[in-house]
């Protein structure tokens, strides 16, 4: 019996021992995956993605100039008025807003309400198709408006805004508020004119003359985008205000009634270059990566090289469009 519980007792024993630890087994290395060679891309392929490429650049670009005439140009100078409109009520209540001879080009110089048509506008100074973009602006070598003589403002029919694309519905009779530095003036709207049509009567001596200017053309609401004449409004005042001497004999061609402004040709063709540019980079680079990943990174670049062609465009387009 006590053999039996000694036999019993060393299994039981036998059994509570731990077990000997296994050596661990060393890990293989995994074999590292084969790459999938870079598919060159075929001759059709380069032909294809170039000719997409310079088809979407091209799409952006002219979307935007459309964009840029009949809606963004009119937010462009709804901010631009508001911000003249400050500007030209603070140079008024601290008395140094501008009467002459010589004003800064750009600069506001007065404020023009036509109750009936619904315009009030800041007048800048400057007719350049530049200087029109932001409002209504006035010709450098007459009076300002509102003093002796006559003076002449040229404004947009359709683009940016068109604050002067109702002038044609002005009658005889209509009335015109002019305030600038040295005061507010009323004009009477003696009638309309084209080229070829009669002038009005001189001035009676010491009476003001408001010349509005803006294109015209025939056939439908954006026909004065490509207009076929110039669309003259007369009014006056029968006493202004003194005009001080020694203004321009003369202003610019590009100032001029439908006259576009040369000088920004170079900067067309930098914006141009620049695009180019732009082109031949996406079409290397979608020969790499992913298309959706490229025009996601040089769309932005695109719309702000289109935003600033635009605007180089706009100013050789001519100024009362």
């Amino acid at each position: 019996m006590t053999a039996v519980l000694s036999e019993r007792t060393r299994v039981r024993n036998r059994r509570a021992e731990p077990a000997p630890k296994q050596p661990k087994q060393p890990k293989v290395p995994r074999e590292p995956r084969a790459q999938r060679p870079v598919r060159a891309p075929r001759p059709g392929d380069e032909t294809a993605i170039a000719f997409s490429t310079a088809l979407t650049m091209l799409s952006i670009v002219c979307l935007w100039v459309a964009a840029q005439l009949l809606v963004l140009g009119g937010l462009s100078h709804d901010r631009d008025q508001s911000l003249l409109y400050g500007e030209f009520r603070t140079q008024v209540a601290s008395a140094t807003a501008p009467i002459g001879p010589v004003v800064p080009v750009g600069d506001p110089v007065a404020t023009l309400t036509i109750a009936r048509l619904g315009i009030d506008e800041v007048v800048v100074e400057g007719t350049a198709s530049g200087d029109t973009l932001a409002g209504p602006g006035h010709l450098r070598n007459t009076v300002l408006p509102g003093q002796v003589g006559t003076a002449v403002v040229m404004g947009r029919a359709t683009t940016y805004g068109g604050p002067f694309g109702a002038l044609g519905e002005l009658r005889a009779g209509d009335e015109i508020e002019v305030v600038m530095a040295q005061g507010a003036k009323t004009f009477t709207v003696l009638g309309l004119r084209r080229p070829g049509d009669p002038l009005p009567q001189p001035l009676v001596e010491g009476s003001a003359r408001l010349t509005l200017v803006t294109a015209e053309g025939g056939g439908g609401r954006f026909a004065s985008l490509a207009p076929d004449s110039v669309l003259y409004v007369d009014a006056d005042a029968t006493e202004g205000f003194p005009a001080p001497s020694g203004r321009p004999a003369a202003v610019p061609d590009s100032e001029k009634p439908l006259a576009s402004d040369s000088g920004a040709v170079p900067l067309l063709a930098l914006d141009l270059a620049l695009l180019l540019a732009l082109t031949l980079g996406v079409i290397a680079a979608r020969q790499r990566w992913s298309s959706v990943l490229v025009w996601v990174i040089a769309s932005p670049v695109a719309i702000a090289l289109s935003w600033t062609t635009t605007d180089v465009v706009m100013r050789l387009l001519p100024n009362v469009i």
